[in-house]
This record gives C-alpha cells, sequence and structure tokens, in this order.
C-alpha cells in the first residue's frame, strides 16, 4: 500500500471519528444556536437583555422564520461558500498544472 494510501484511509478514519464520537458522547445534548446561546448567556450576567434590533428577514413577515427556511438559507450560504473556496483551489491547481507543462515544454 503507497503512502498516499495511507494517509488518505488515516484522514477518513479520523473525519468518521471526528463526526461520530460526539454524537455518541453527548447523548440527549442540546445543540442550539449561538443567537441563542448569548442572549441567554447577556440575561444571566447582566439581569436584562434587550436585543439592538430586529433581523430584516422577520420584520417582513411579522414574525420568526420557520426553522426549515432557516436551515435551507444556512445551506444555500454554505454551498455558496464552499463552491467560491472549491472553484478557487481549482484554479490554483491548474495554475500549477500549466506552469509545469510550459517548464517540461521548454526542456
Amino acid at each position: 500500500m503507497g503512502k498516499n494510501k495511507k494517509t488518505v484511509i488515516i484522514l477518513l478514519i479520523a473525519t468518521a471519528l471526528i463526526i461520530f464520537v460526539p454524537l455518541f458522547a453527548l447523548k440527549g445534548a442540546e445543540f442550539g444556536g449561538s443567537d441563542d446561546a448569548g442572549s441567554v448567556a447577556a440575561k444571566e450576567i447582566t439581569g436584562k437583555y434587550e436585543p439592538w434590533f430586529t433581523p430584516v428577514l422577520e420584520q417582513a413577515l411579522n414574525g420568526e422564520l420557520p426553522s426549515e427556511i432557516e436551515s435551507l438559507l444556512f445551506c444555500i450560504q454554505t454551498g455558496i461558500g464552499t463552491s467560491i473556496i472549491a472553484f478557487c483551489m481549482g484554479r490554483l491547481v491548474e495554475r500549477k498544472h500549466q506552469e509545469s507543462l510550459k517548464n517540461h515544454n521548454k526542456e
């Protein structure tokens, strides 16, 4: 087995452990959003908490966004960010590949 293949297998196992160990180690834990945790912590420290503003979409809808819509928007944002990063990495790899071809052709 080659060195690269061993490295890939080790990284896949590490990734699986990072994903699944918390699920079993933290049974019954609640995973809330950071917005909720921040407001609760501020209320505990100061005794009162008043938000500075209301989110734009909540004002437009006259209420909170459904959790499904929040998840959808978060997934779209994640997909766009991942696409941008993958595109940039692909361009860098291709640029390196093209430079190596130019150097090879000069010889």
